[in-house]
């Protein structure tokens, strides 16, 4: 599918500062529109921006509960109760339970943890888990990632004498539980200024208001930063405000002191010895930690994370390493046969969602499933797959701005369980109400959906001639890391550029090497994917092309390249 090429104008207001920060910062026109982009208007805002401080983190108190959730949690460790943190199975749930557990183990030796089985329990809080923490003695349950919507458990969890601690991020429901205390930001009656913390980030809020009221030193609550920084990168939630600062100060903690369990990762992904960024957090942490989860238990993935023992933490990475490849075979097995059964229905291509469902499936990958999808067909995806008692449950993907959680809740009556957020979501329903959830579902998407928001577009910070590439360019956007949503890399455009000497198709025809010139300035680059245009520009055509600006390494030598996020080709 072809994207849009949409190029950011900036405002007047924005124009002008973009002029005031290259004077203040003697930077280029060209560095200050990417910093008035980002919003910042004064030299004082870009410094703050640059040079980010974890003393800018809101006071966790400003969180509705906080208060009760930490005189909660500060009884339980006095009158040594028995402690159960409880989390779900993905890389936010997973790195939220050894975050907690890595604190609070240091207080009390009175501690389990527990994640549900996907399988067997399915998502969030489980009557097993309950059960569980009642046979073990525990009077206290701190959920993290899950437990908005868990209010019948949490009412049943009451009746056994367990008390709950929800920390959570998705979007509650119309009942907030009935627990001790309920963080969540996005309680309509809380009033914490930044709403987008992931599941982990609101576990480490709780731990920052103990160590608060606790007097206990800062720097033992940021070293568990490195958790945080897998989740918010995993997670898909915004890197900006509370959660840039805080991915940036874990990024730099990780790579300053890793702990046992992250080399051992960093050893089978084999970028051992490398600085990690936020992409290797996201490309080579995020599956394999969430691989324990689809294939096998998201309790190994806490094991891995917690664990001191450096050859028991080499095995375990080593598992969570084989459960990927399962994971990426099931993977390329369920995207296959659910492009096939799209392929052959004729009413496919008019539609404005897909909703693809077989009791074949494998239930760990019809999320990955559903993010294939979206990149085939562009459109508001659900992939479901069968589990017990004619429930079908599943995993809902969205594309660009569109609110895929809104569009499931508008068909709520017929799902037995629905949560997530605006990009993302679970769901399940009675098999037989399939076929009614799928035409209601199209309905409202074609009804609300945007024509915008029906074709991928790339959001372009300034077209440029190549001799704005520069060190002192990309010095300064390196300062903007780490990147993600909310805080994309810097997209630049430039047009008309032809080959130089050495463009050619690499890799047997997939990608492009690029050797391009605006017959002034020449610069190497990749193209992953567009190994076809290589006859194009090898005939001396030309072409206008997206791009990143990034630093190759090679022998030992470093130089500037483009990294293409697209190409269109022009006829000479």
């Amino acid at each position: 599918m072809e994207n849009n090429w949409k190029i950011r104008e900036l405002s007047r207001e924005e124009q002008q500062a973009a002029e005031r920060l290259s004077e203040e910062l003697d930077i280029s026109l060209l560095a200050g529109r990417i910093l008035a982009g980002r919003g910042l208007r004064t030299a004082a805002e870009a410094r703050a921006y640059i040079r980010p401080t974890l003393e800018s983190l809101h006071d966790p108190f400003l969180m509705r509960d906080m208060t009760n959730a930490v005189n909660r949690l500060d009884k339980a460790i006095t009158d040594g109760e028995r402690i159960m943190v409880y989390g779900d199975y993905d890389v936010d749930g997973t790195t939220a339970v050894a975050l907690m557990y890595s604190f609070l183990r240091t207080r009390t030796d009175n501690l389990v943890y527990y994640i549900p089985d996907r399988y067997t329990e399915g998502y969030g809080i489980s009557t097993k888990g309950i059960d569980t923490a009642k046979e073990q003695g525990c009077t206290l349950v701190i959920a993290l990632d899950c437990g908005i919507k868990a209010v019948d458990k949490i009412t049943y969890a009451s009746q056994l004498g367990i008390d709950f601690i929800v920390c959570d991020h998705h979007t509650p429901g119309d009942t907030i539980p009935e627990a001790v205390a309920v963080l969540n930001m996005k309680r309509h009656d809380c009033q914490y200024p930044f709403k987008e913390l992931s599941g982990c980030g609101v576990g480490f809020k709780l731990v920052q208001a103990y160590a608060q009221r606790k007097g206990i030193d800062k720097q033992e609550v940021y070293r568990l930063l490195p958790l945080l920084a897998m989740s918010i990168a995993s997670d898909v939630v915004p890197v900006t405000g509370e959660n840039r600062v805080l991915a940036f100060y874990g990024l730099r903690a990780l790579n300053a002191q890793p702990s046992v369990g992250v080399q051992a990762i960093m050893h089978v992904a084999g970028i051992e010895g490398k600085p990690v960024t936020i992409s290797d957090l996201v490309f080579k942490f995020g599956p394999r930690i969430n691989a324990a989860g689809r294939i096998k238990s998201g309790r190994e993935a806490v094991r891995l994370l917690i664990t001191d023992d450096r050859e028991a933490a080499l095995q375990f990475a080593k598992d969570i390493d084989s459960y990927n490849q399962d994971r990426r075979n099931y993977d390329t097995k369920t995207t296959d046969e659910a492009l096939e059964q799209l392929a052959a229905d004729p009413q496919n291509e008019q539609r404005y969602t897909t909703v693809v469902y077989s009791p074949e499936w494998h239930k760990g990958v019809v999320g990955i499933a559903a993010s294939r999808l979206t990149e085939t067909y562009y459109r508001p995806t659900i992939v479901l797959t069968a589990g017990e008692n004619g429930i079908i449950s599943g995993s809902a993907r969205s594309v660009s701005d569109f609110d895929i959680y809104t569009a499931i809740d508008s068909c709520r009556d017929l799902l037995t369980n629905f949560g997530g957020h605006k990009f993302a979501a679970g769901l399940s329903m009675h098999e037989s109400d399939l076929e009614q959830f799928k035409q209601r579902f199209e309905a409202y998407v074609a009804a609300h959906i945007t024509p915008e928001q029906q074709c991928p577009t790339l959001e372009i910070d300034a077209e440029v001639e190549l001799s704005d590439m520069n060190w002192k360019l990309f010095k300064i956007l390196q300062c903007l890391e780490p990147f993600g949503p909310g805080n994309e890399r810097p997209l630049f455009l430039c047009r008309g550029l032809i080959n130089n000497r050495n463009t050619r198709a690499v890799s047997e025809g997939k990608h492009l090497h690029l050797d391009l010139t605006d017959t002034v300035v020449a610069m190497d680059g990749i193209a992953f994917g567009h190994g076809d245009k290589a006859i194009h520009l090898q005939n001396g055509n030309s072409v206008d092309i997206c791009f990143y600006l990034e630093e190759n390494v090679y022998r030992g030598r470093s130089t500037l390249q483009m990294n293409a996020q697209d190409i269109k080709l022009v006829e000479s």
